[in-house]
């Protein structure tokens, strides 16, 4: 698999979150080296924030939605920041064990749960990760969000603080 082509692409939709002034968040879930749903993240800014809104999660959605849905084939997530609990959960349920991500959420990534110690449904699961793929990419849009004095979300936060204090690679 091309893990840089479809992180690419992911890196993509959050330009356009960013562009929105939304969270940084893209994501594709891809099965049998296509494409089958898109998410970005939305609903992180002004008045009207929700935080169901995850780019995992819509991208989820857009799955269910997905006529030729995704059959039977292994499907892998590429998200620009490693899966909150709430996503890595519903990507385990839906059968979405290889999860790659770019930037590491420090403050609420899942990732490195110990599944072990959870309720079957989870502790079953084989998961496959892989970070850190266009890692230095997602942390220049994560670092252009939290520089915009107009983005209050997460201002101040672990995750604003740890990015902001990350150099950029060349």
């Amino acid at each position: 698999m091309h893990y840089e082509y479809y992180m690419e692409e992911a890196l993509r939709l959050a330009g356009k979150a960013l562009a929105k002034n939304d969270f940084p968040v893209g994501c594709v879930i891809v099965g049998n080296e296509k494409i089958l749903a898109r998410g970005i993240r939305r609903h992180s800014s002004g008045g009207k924030i929700n935080e169901t809104d995850h780019a995992e999660m819509n991208a989820l959605r857009q799955l269910a939605l997905n006529p030729a849905g995704a059959g039977n084939s292994r499907m892998t997530v590429f998200s620009t920041m490693e899966p909150c609990l709430m996503c890595y959960g519903a990507l385990l349920i839906h059968g979405i064990n290889d999860i790659v991500y770019a930037y590491e959420d420090v403050m609420g990534g899942a990732t490195g749960m110990d599944l072990s110690r959870l309720s079957p449904l989870y502790r079953d699961q084989k998961v496959r990760i892989v970070p850190h793929i266009l890692r230095r990419e997602s942390l220049e849009l994560f670092k252009a969000f939290f520089k915009n004095p107009g983005n209050s979300y997460w201002k101040g936060s672990l995750l604003s603080t740890y990015t902001l204090a990350q150099e950029s690679e060349p």
